[in-house]
């Protein structure tokens, strides 16, 4: 029993360990004559200083800060560019994105956790420095991401997406329904991607495994989706009372939970059930957009369009639910606007790997209802005040989307003012020429020099 109790105290540290990536050792940099975008400000800082020692920022400064008293530290010269915090994006699915569904629901699992990997590099390499995983497998790729062995962006992962049965999280192939009680799961719950859960009981038990696995917010399906085939947009999914166990299961963890809703009837019961964040929401009225910003409600918004990144639908009823969506959002943003509701930023994008490239564009279009400075706002500290949502489970403690003293070192040195032209985050291989992540650089085409 000695031996036993022995080693369930070293797997926990194990565990414990994989959540706390390790600042960098011995790793200074100096960026020396950068205009500075805060993450709040609606402007730039005159030519400024910024010194990173491991994976935080010590010290914001006007005035010169002497490389030669630091030892072995890396300067790099912005030459007047823009260093700005790095991006996050709100809804993402690592997973899911690049690869196309039918591959998702037959291909191999571990050939999917390696194009996974591989969009996670190009996740980073585009200027997102954290993602808040909405869905899928991907608490190994955190693990890996954070262990140094694949290069990405931090993660917050949530795990399987948690779905009613007929729910917006449910893909289970015909002859895997009905469920039979205490039969094998479904190739989508085998995968990780979904977790089918009917009663207060079962969503409770499948928020708790997600939290086990290490998710740090719960996602839920609240009504229905566009991808899905067997629910319409309209749909009410759950009930007050199996919404309200997930949400218990999560505050007892320190956490929130968020859900996929589209219509104000599945806003509104969410939020009578206790849900921190609403995503989507492009069909809510104007009462419901108002409830939001009474409660202090996050939305999680993506500006959905009816344009050339609008990804193709496999079937005429899922096209239609589509048009029913983008012809929301531009009504959602102005409630948004209007009611001053805590609005962020994702693209949730799937299936396509071609659309991820575009990932830097789709933020861009916030322009259409927002300053060049609200948009960066949103997707650099609003966001990252999304993600403390986590509490003591927030496996990046510190603070992210800001640059100031003391604050977690993710930063991206851009070539011209985005504050002027927005534009520029389209083209992050040409236009961002610093990346950093956790105070370490991953992508420099000025150079450096050791001090």
């Amino acid at each position: 029993m000695k031996l036993l109790a022995f080693v369930a105290i070293v797997l926990r540290i194990c565990i414990l360990g994989h959540a706390q990536p390790q600042p960098e050792a011995g790793s200074e940099t100096l960026f020396v004559n950068v205009r500075i975008f805060d993450g709040n400000s609606t402007t730039l800082s005159p030519s400024s200083n910024v010194l990173i020692r491991g994976n935080t920022i010590e010290r914001v400064s006007i005035s010169p800060i002497d490389a030669s008293a630091i030892k072995n530290v890396t300067v790099i010269n912005g030459g007047g560019r823009v260093l700005m915090p790095g991006l996050i994006d709100a809804h993402w699915h690592s997973f899911m994105a690049s690869v196309p569904q039918m591959v998702i629901a037959t291909a191999n699992v571990s050939y999917l956790g390696l194009m996974a990997a591989r969009q996670a590099e190009a996740t980073l390499m585009r200027g997102f420095t954290t993602v808040r995983d909405l869905g899928g497998p991907v608490f190994g790729l955190k693990q890996a991401i954070d262990e140094g062995v694949v290069i990405g962006p931090r993660i917050y992962p949530s795990g399987a997406m948690i779905s009613q049965t007929s729910g917006h999280g449910d893909f289970r192939f015909s002859f895997e329904v009905p469920r039979i009680l205490s039969g094998p799961l479904s190739h989508s719950e085998v995968e990780g991607v979904a977790a089918i859960a009917d009663s207060p009981d079962e969503v409770r038990l499948r928020a708790r495994e997600q939290l086990r696995a290490g998710a740090s917010q719960i996602k839920v399906m609240a009504g229905g989706g566009v991808s899905s085939p067997y629910n319409p947009i309209e749909s009410t999914q759950y009930t007050e009372a199996e919404i309200r166990a997930a949400v218990e299961a999560a505050e007892n963890w320190g956490t929130y939970v968020t859900v996929h809703a589209y219509t104000a009837r599945a806003v509104r019961q969410a939020l009578a059930a206790g849900v921190k964040c609403i995503d989507h929401g492009q069909l809510i009225d104007e009462p419901t957009a108002k409830l939001l910003a009474d409660k202090g409600i996050w939305w999680s918004l993506q500006p959905f369009l009816n344009d050339g990144d609008a990804p193709p639908q496999v079937n005429p009823v899922s096209q239609k639910k589509a048009l029913e969506v983008f012809a929301g959002t531009e009504n959602a943003y102005k409630l948004a606007k209007k009611y001053n509701v805590k609005t962020a930023f994702g693209t949730d994008i799937l299936f396509d790997a071609k659309l991820t490239g575009r990932q830097g564009a789709i933020l861009a279009k916030l322009v259409r209802w927002y300053s060049p400075a609200e948009v960066l706002q949103m997707a650099t500290a609003r966001n990252g005040e999304l993600m403390a949502l986590s509490g003591f489970i927030n496996p990046y403690p510190g603070k992210l989307g800001v640059i100031e003293d003391g604050a977690l070192a993710d930063v991206v040195l851009v070539d011209g003012n985005p504050l002027e032209n927005i534009r520029l985050i389209e083209d992050p291989a040409k236009n961002f020429v610093v990346i950093m992540k956790n105070g370490k650089i991953y992508k420099n085409l000025l150079g450096a020099q050791r001090g």
